[in-house]
């Protein structure tokens, strides 16, 4: 339930603080009124960044350094074997980006 209604309830607020900083700097301008505002402002945005790190579902993939070395080595003797290198980092690029869909 906290996951529909913790960030409506944020953009709500950042939507309200706008429309009060507009309308207090055409009111005149209030210091402590405006602080109020900003300050409201920065709770709902860490409460946001909060929330977004708590609920993050993708974990990072750890670096694997045997398998890294691994495809260098696999990527050196193409090269050698007479393989342009660009082409052959170039098609590794492609694998991994398909590879991470």
């Amino acid at each position: 339930m906290a996951r529909r209604w913790i960030p409506r309830v944020c953009g709500g607020i950042f939507v309200a603080g706008i429309a009060g900083l507009i309308i207090s700097s055409v009111a005149g301008n209030n210091a402590g009124f405006v602080l109020s505002i900003g300050l409201a402002i920065v709770f709902a945005a860490i409460a946001l960044l909060t929330y977004a790190a708590v609920t993050a579902k993708d974990r990072i993939e750890p670096f694997d350094d045997a398998r890294a070395e691994g495809l260098e080595q696999q990527v050196q003797s193409l090269v050698q074997s007479g393989a342009p290198e660009e082409q052959v980092r170039a098609l590794v690029r492609d694998a991994m980006r398909v590879g991470r869909r």
